[in-house]
């Protein structure tokens, strides 16, 4: 029996993050991948790598969302980046229209591609449309302080009191990542149920950002959950495969790494 596994989120051109990773993690867990793309962003290497962001109309993502639920029984499926109100209002519809088994909330809440003021209308719409309706969401530190309201995440505490506040937005499960952001040897998330935190630990790798790390993690997840496992174990699973392919980076002719998804079973096999 074929485990399915479904995303809504953006294409990035380099093939580092948003939808691309997120197939490549379900295909690399043994979950089949179908996809629908909300928009488009393609760095630019002749401006600093900057962010160029192109949404998809929204007509063109419910039809794509219509094809996909119509040829399979999808029962769980991760959110990634949306870009726009009128993109979170066509998926936060789609949602609401039918039962889900689990819903993973990767909440992207800026593209720096976008305008302050369109920036500030999507987190908005984010916030009020879509984080309800999740299972689980999985906030990266910037993302967790705006969420959460609080003025500064310094320290394992802090992030745990974040995602304390974001579950009050509706989300059953929230897990919180510090990565290399805060203090210490450990790369440090927490995972809130609604009433007790995990802390789940692993040895930084580096002390800088990888790409798709978060996108890596919120898939691994998804995987699981498709395949039927426990949010607990599911969590502490994608925490392992992420920390993997983190450490088995790829390198370019971009300023920063990317996360290799293949890292884990390249592992398992040496």
């Amino acid at each position: 029996m074929v485990d399915f596994a479904y995303v809504i989120a953006g294409s990035e051109a380099t093939g580092g993050a948003g939808i691309q990773v997120d197939l490549k993690t379900f295909q690399e867990l043994g979950v089949y991948g179908v996809g629908t793309t909300t928009c488009i962003v393609s760095f630019d290497p002749k401006n600093g790598w900057a962010h160029r962001f192109v949404p998809v109309e929204p007509d063109v993502i419910a039809d794509q969302i219509e094809a996909a639920t119509a040829t399979h029984d999808l029962d769980v499926v991760k959110v990634g980046m949306l870009g726009t109100p009128a993109t979170i209002d066509v998926v936060a519809d789609a949602l609401a229209a039918r039962q889900w088994r689990h819903v993973v909330v990767d909440p992207v809440l800026i593209c720096k591609g976008q305008e302050p003021g369109a920036a500030l209308d999507t987190d908005t719409a984010l916030r009020e449309k879509v984080i309800p309706l999740a299972t689980v969401v999985t906030p990266n530190l910037f993302e967790a302080q705006i969420l959460s309201g609080m003025d500064e995440i310094t320290s394992v505490d802090d992030l745990a009191e974040a995602a304390r506040r974001i579950a009050d937005l509706g989300p059953k499960y929230v897990i919180a990542k510090g990565g290399v952001e805060l203090p210490g040897d450990d790369a440090v998330d927490v995972l809130f149920d609604g009433s007790d935190v995990t802390v789940l630990a692993a040895p930084k790798v580096g002390s800088e950002r990888v790409s798709g790390a978060g996108c890596t993690l919120a898939a691994a997840i998804t995987a699981e959950l498709a395949k039927g496992a426990e949010i607990g174990e599911a969590v502490a699973f994608a925490k392992e495969f992420t920390t993997a392919g983190i450490n088995g980076r790829v390198s370019g002719h971009t300023p920063f790494d990317t996360v290799w998804q293949g890292a884990f079973v390249d592992a398992l096999e040496a």
